[in-house]
């Protein structure tokens, strides 16, 4: 028996990855496991490859509010969260709010705004509100910040603080298309024009569904949870680490397993879900050594898994 809503959150996949973003599977998966574990996303690789384009497909696709940030190095933390503005007519102050309230946010090159305006976003991504001139303010549910960055060696770009980057439960790059898709992509042009047009395939209620089957629905045994201590306990004590997972690093990749399960529609977790996400989920929290830092990090960690045995579910 299907677990609830099953078939519409991996018709979604089936569609995209299909139909619009062919060659991207793998980046469509952890952006709904990151939808369905209440997390944020974020998509780092070269300019190019489709990052905007994966977060403005599943937009669409998800029929949610949609609002999107472009930073830059002048962008000013009232631009994401809103401001007030004096109204003559009434003769008061309004609030007029960003666009941090929309279900969807893409925080396009996040690393190209300075750091003040990019720790504006870390309540909003921890606690769903936005405080401004001293109020509070709540935003819709579901929510969910989709950032994509440039490598760190590119032109004006600002290394986000280890904090940022902790609020993130999944990085991960898109890569190249594969040769026929990307000859495809040549002749035809963009297919940007393309996705505006998708149709939402799924409704609120449906997203709120699968997030709450998601979290009540699927089993997450002692063995597992074992396992993925020993996966924390190995970062933090490998020879080329100085900083490993956090407690809230484990958390993460408790939810994001759980996710991945019922995307293969089963009601519990394995210890292959937890390798599944593990890289994406782990790596970049992962704080290495000054004189290990020219490492990859998603190799390191995947070391780590390589290390420890698996246990039998």
């Amino acid at each position: 028996m299907s677990l609830t809503r099953h078939a519409e959150i991996t018709g979604i996949i089936d569609t995209l990855s299909g139909n619009y973003l062919q060659g991207k599977i793998r980046a469509i998966k952890l952006a709904m496991i990151t939808l369905l574990s209440g997390g944020h996303l974020l998509l780092e690789d070269i300019p190019g490859l489709g990052k905007t384009t994966l977060a403005l497909a599943l937009a669409r696709a998800l029929g949610l509010s949609f609002g999107r940030v472009q930073c830059t190095s002048d962008l000013m933390p009232s631009d994401i969260t809103g401001l007030s503005i004096y109204d003559r007519r009434a003769e008061n102050f309004k609030f007029i709010p960003g666009p941090i309230f929309n279900n969807i946010v893409l925080v396009d090159e996040i690393n190209r705004s300075m750091p003040k305006t990019q720790s504006a976003l870390l309540e909003a991504m921890e606690e769903m509100r936005v405080t401004v001139e001293g109020v509070t303010h709540n935003l819709p549910d579901p929510f969910l910040v989709i950032a994509t960055q440039n490598p760190l060696e590119q032109v004006g770009t600002y290394p986000l603080p280890e904090s940022q980057l902790d609020r993130f439960m999944v990085t991960t790059g898109v890569g190249y298309p594969p040769a026929e898709v990307e000859k495809a992509i040549i002749k035809g042009g963009s297919l940007r024009d393309e996705i505006r047009h998708i149709e939402p395939l799924i409704t609120l209620e449906d997203i709120r569904l699968a997030r709450q089957a998601v979290k009540n629905d699927i089993l997450l045994s002692d063995k597992v949870v074992d396992y993925i201590f020993a996966i924390m306990a190995a970062t933090r004590a490998h020879p080329l680490i100085l900083s490993g997972i956090s407690s809230r690093g484990g958390i993460s990749l408790a939810e994001a397993a759980k996710a991945a399960a019922y995307l293969e529609n089963r009601n519990y977790v394995i210890p292959e879900d937890v390798k599944m996400v593990a890289g994406a989920v782990g790596a970049h929290r992962l704080i290495l050594r000054p004189e290990n830092e020219t490492l990859n990090k998603e190799e390191v960690l995947q070391s780590v898994l390589k290390s420890l045995p698996v246990p039998l579910a």
